[in-house]
């Protein structure tokens, strides 16, 4: 989608890392997600929220972060969970994959002053 850009950004917020993400999220930014996931896995939270409420757009290569993060914070038995609200492209990706049982859900982010 032309004229839409895509932001990545990691903020504390209490014992959580937050893990904003807005705009068109696609295979562009995923690097970019990939680093951000791993930054804040390595900052030892009690938990990651991955914000996806300004996300207008997310494709398959945002689900491939998400799932590797999940994978990685399990073994490092942190927290990840995704928040909303969802826009309808980014639900729909999870819904049509199937792939909405892998994570939790929560239906807003923590504010980046806790």
């Amino acid at each position: 989608m032309l004229g839409h850009q895509g932001e990545v950004r990691v903020e504390a917020a209490g014992e959580d890392v937050v893990v904003r993400c807005a705009g068109d999220i696609d295979h562009d930014l995923s690097p970019d997600l990939d680093q951000a996931l791993r930054q804040a896995l390595k900052s030892a939270p009690v938990r990651t929220v991955v914000d996806l409420s300004e996300v207008r757009f997310a494709d398959s290569a945002v689900l491939h972060s998400l799932l590797q993060a999940a994978r990685e914070h399990q073994e490092a038995d942190v927290q990840l969970v995704v928040a909303g609200p969802l826009g309808e492209v980014t639900r729909r990706l999870f819904e049509v994959t199937g792939s909405a049982e892998a994570f939790t859900f929560v239906d807003a982010p923590p504010s980046a002053h806790g």
